[in-house]
């Protein structure tokens, strides 16, 4: 006699498969998305303080640099000319176009003048004055929703899609601890800018929770991926 499988019990494998795949495959999507964000974020801190680093051979130590204002020149009316570059753009092309390898840098035509440099690995970072915001998926930006008084950006998605950085005069870009009390409860539980799930502001602190776990994303992360 021949063994083989009935049609009943093909089904019925087939059916626990289904099962076990319908389980398992978003924990391992979000796993991927979180290893995704992990490495750009280490890439990107690595990458652009060298970049720091390279510049000040040229342009003397990084403290003395010129400060990055917001928003754009003038001209002879004393009005916004956003025909000449914007503020952040002449400080990035002074003291780090000539280090960085970019995919493409655009304008964005917003009261601050941001710029946005575009890396090869997806990513992309908007540099404002000391603001300076990173997309680990540049689609992610490319999708925010543009309103009459520039682009808006949607508190919710911080500490996911994006993560706030800050020039530090005296350590170069570095993850946003602006009014931090040194504590990792703060990093986590702050009402304005805490890595939670409600906050008055946006979760600026989750960049440096992150940092502070050798960028990775620690096992208590209160956002999902």
């Amino acid at each position: 006699m021949k063994k083989a499988f009935t049609m009943a019990e093909v089904l019925i494998t087939l059916g626990i498969l289904g099962v076990v795949i319908a389980f398992t495959l978003p924990i391992l999507m979000e796993g991927y998305r979180k290893q995704v964000v992990e490495t750009r974020l280490a890439r990107f801190y690595s990458v652009i303080n060298q970049a720091v680093l390279r510049s000040e051979v040229d342009n003397g130590s990084k403290e003395y640099w010129d400060k990055s204002f917001a928003g754009w020149q003038l001209d002879e009316n004393g009005l916004e000319d956003r025909t000449k570059p914007s503020y952040p753009a002449l400080w990035y092309d002074k003291y780090l176009k000539k280090y960085l390898k970019t995919l493409e840098v655009k304008q964005e035509q917003s009261e601050s003048g941001k710029i946005i440099l575009y890396f090869e690995d997806g990513s992309c970072v908007l540099i404002s004055s000391a603001s300076i915001i990173f997309y680990p998926d540049a689609k992610y930006y490319e999708a925010m929703v543009e309103e009459e008084n520039g682009m808006h950006r949607d508190k919710n998605l911080a500490g996911t899609k994006f993560f706030d950085f800050e020039w530090n005069p005296k350590k170069g870009i570095e993850p946003y601890t602006s009014g931090w009390d040194g504590t990792r409860n703060n990093l986590l539980n702050s009402n304005s800018l805490g890595c939670k799930k409600e906050v008055t502001n946006e979760r600026a602190y989750c960049t440096k929770l992150i940092q502070m776990n050798g960028w990775k994303i620690p096992k208590d992360y209160p956002l999902r991926f």
